[in-house]
This record gives structure tokens, C-alpha cells and sequence, in this order.
């Protein structure tokens, strides 16, 4: 392995050194097939076979039962904001969780085709927290409750997903996992549909993960296209349009190299003891503040501020001196962040825990 730089972008993010250097040596020709991946058509038996192996392992990882459809698709979270109700809302309520602002992007999308209904909010808080399910207004005959299980801008996730039938509602749950997607594991009697982009714990930005359990399919609206009914992409295995062959191909040399780390228990594992160094170094600093609840923190992203924001030029240019890159906030909410995705080892946590102190103590 070389020496590269720690990656803490929020996405597209790092991937996996070992899975590059695979791709890389495989770029030309495919197990002597003469051919790079890119290359393939999607309906030979090469590209078959890193389909359904790609699909099996992520079944694997995830263990989704066997009534659940895994489809690759297009159009990164954001389509699928359009997507889900197109396919799942039959023009009714839905019900809308909103922990920050990808949850906020999902409401505004779907009112394009269905009446969303905000069930509960954390936008008082400048979603630092996040709601109690107790406290949720679900509506009688909702067609689906949305909920952004993890928001990446604002680093606030669910650790445990809402039981929706013990809180009085039968509608199916939908979870956008688009930034925690195979860093824990899911409990699939909770969830009706997962969507994700692959483009920060899986792979490249291009191929969308659905997971829709089979009596979800066939509801779609008559304005739905073709090509984004999920009952048409699921009778023909993912492959009723040209699906992003390459991207499909990265994100199944990715799911095995997660299997060889030990899958998602050792990646949650390693997630916590990322998530305890940084957030530990942070809570003891009075340098430093993140102001995200310690019961909605995420695991994943980690936005921070400096006190005196006058520094975060210098911070920034020092990070990038030493090898980390990528740690500004992100626009909207400004000061800085961390992603650790799957991708990031401890050793790169540690390192960026380093430079906070060394920071702290030079601008003293």
C-alpha cells in the first residue's frame, strides 16, 4: 500500500486503496476477457457475472430477506426523492420526518406528486437533534413515512430505525441510507424501501442502490417513466436500460472488499471507535465545538466549528499540509467536517485528531 492523503470528503469520497489498485490492474482487460469493464455490453455473460456476483454480496452484507428486490438504478438519492413517490404514493399523504436537509429536499421533490404531510420536525433546533418518535404526527392512511436516516450535511443519524406498527401506522418505511448504507447493519422488519448513491460508502457516483420489498412494486403512477418503475427495473434484473455497468462493477469489488474486512458488524465496529476518537478529542476542547446532540450524533459526518472562525483559513491550509483534505463544511451550514465513512481507517481519525490538537496549541 502507498502513503496517499486522508480523504474526509463528504462525497464523492474515498474508496478503498485495495479496490482501486483492483480496478486499476483489471482497467484493460477483465479476467482475460480482452475487454475493460467499461467496454462490456451489459447483456454478456461478463458483465453477468459481476452483476450477480455484486448483487448476491451485497444481499450478503446486508442480509436482505428474500422478499426484497435489490435494484441498481440512476440518478443518485435526489432522482429517487421523485422516484419513491412516483412508485409508492398512489398521489395520497406521505409522511415526512425532517432531520435536515436532505429530509427538507425530499419533501419539496414529492409535493411534485403526492400530498407530503411534515409528521415532525427538528428544524428548531437548527437540527442538532432529533425528534422523538413519540412525538411524531403520522396520518391515518399514509402511503409511506420518509425518513433520512442519516443526514450528511447537518451529521445527525438514527441509531435505531422508528418501529412504525408500535407508534399506531401501517404504512411501509422509507429510508434514505444514501450515507450510512453498509456501515450498520438494517433491520429490514422496519423498512419497507432503503434508497441510496453509491458515491460515499460504495463506489463511484453513478448507480443508486434500491432495496423495495415485492409487495411495494407494481403501484406506480401513470406518469411514472418506464424506466423508473420499480416493478419494470425488478422483472428485468436492473437491466431494462443500460445500467451504469462500471459504477456496478466498483461497488461490487467494493462489497468484497467489506466481506474480507469482516462485513458490516466489523465495519460498525470500526465506525464507533472512529466516531468515539474524534468526537471524544472534540467534547474535551474548548477550541472546538460540535453542536449536534450526543443522542443524534452521526457516525459518519462530523461537522465541527472553530470558536473564533477567524482561523478557518489557516485550519483549512494547515490540513492540506499535512495530508488531510477535504474538511470544509459544507456550504449551508458552514465551519468544518469530517466524513469517516468505511473507507477511512482509524489511522486516519487518529491523524486528524493530531493536527486538531497541534492546531489548538500553535494558535494559543
Amino acid at each position: 500500500m502507498t502513503t496517499r492523503p486522508y480523504n474526509f470528503s463528504a462525497g464523492p469520497a474515498a474508496m478503498p486503496e485495495a479496490v482501486l489498485q483492483t480496478a486499476a490492474a483489471e482497467m484493460l482487460d477483465w479476467h482475460g476477457s480482452g475487454m475493460g469493464v467499461m467496454e462490456m455490453s451489459h447483456r454478456g455473460k461478463e458483465f453477468g457475472a459481476i452483476y450477480e456476483q455484486a448483487e448476491a454480496d451485497l444481499r450478503e452484507l446486508l442480509a436482505v430477506p428474500a422478499h426484497f428486490k435489490i435494484l441498481f438504478m440512476q440518478g443518485g438519492g435526489l432522482a429517487e426523492n421523485a422516484i419513491v413517490p412516483l412508485n409508492l404514493s398512489r398521489a395520497g399523504t406521505v409522511d415526512f420526518v425532517l432531520t435536515g436537509s436532505w429530509s427538507q429536499k425530499s419533501a419539496k421533490e414529492a409535493l411534485r406528486y403526492c400530498s407530503p404531510q411534515v409528521a415532525a420536525s427538528a428544524q428548531e433546533s437548527g437540527f442538532t437533534t432529533l425528534p422523538d418518535p413519540a412525538s411524531w404526527r403520522l396520518s391515518a392512511g399514509a402511503s409511506y413515512v420518509h425518513l433520512c436516516s442519516n443526514e450528511t450535511i447537518h451529521g445527525v443519524e438514527f441509531q435505531a430505525l422508528p418501529d412504525l406498527k408500535a407508534l399506531g401506522s401501517n404504512a411501509p418505511l422509507v429510508i434514505d441510507f444514501s450515507s450510512h448504507v453498509l456501515s450498520r447493519p438494517v433491520d429490514w422488519s422496519r423498512v419497507g424501501l432503503a434508497f441510496g448513491g453509491a458515491q460515499k460508502n460504495v463506489g463511484p457516483a453513478g448507480v443508486t442502490l434500491v432495496v423495495v420489498r415485492e409487495d411495494l412494486l407494481g403501484h406506480a403512477l401513470p406518469a411514472c417513466p418506464s424506466a423508473f418503475d420499480y416493478k419494470t427495473v425488478a422483472d428485468n434484473g436492473s437491466m431494462y436500460n443500460t445500467p451504469p455497468t462500471y459504477a456496478i462493477y466498483m461497488a461490487g469489488l467494493t462489497f468484497q472488499w467489506l466481506k474480507a474486512q469482516g462485513g458490516v458488524a466489523e465495519m460498525e465496529r470500526r465506525n464507533i471507535a472512529k466516531a468515539e476518537l474524534l468526537y471524544g478529542y472534540l467534547d474535551a476542547s474548548s477550541f472546538y465545538v460540535n453542536k449536534v446532540a450526543h443522542a443524534a450524533r452521526s457516525r459518519m459526518n462530523v461537522p465541527f466549528f472553530l470558536r473564533d472562525e477567524s482561523r478557518n483559513d489557516a485550519f483549512l491550509a494547515g490540513a492540506k499540509a499535512r495530508g488531510l483534505l477535504q474538511l470544509k463544511g459544507h456550504k449551508s451550514v458552514g465551519g468544518m467536517r469530517a466524513s469517516i465513512y468505511n473507507a477511512m481507517p482509524i489511522e486516519g481519525v487518529q491523524a486528524l485528531v493530531d493536527y486538531l490538537r497541534d492546531f489548538e496549541k500553535e494558535q494559543a
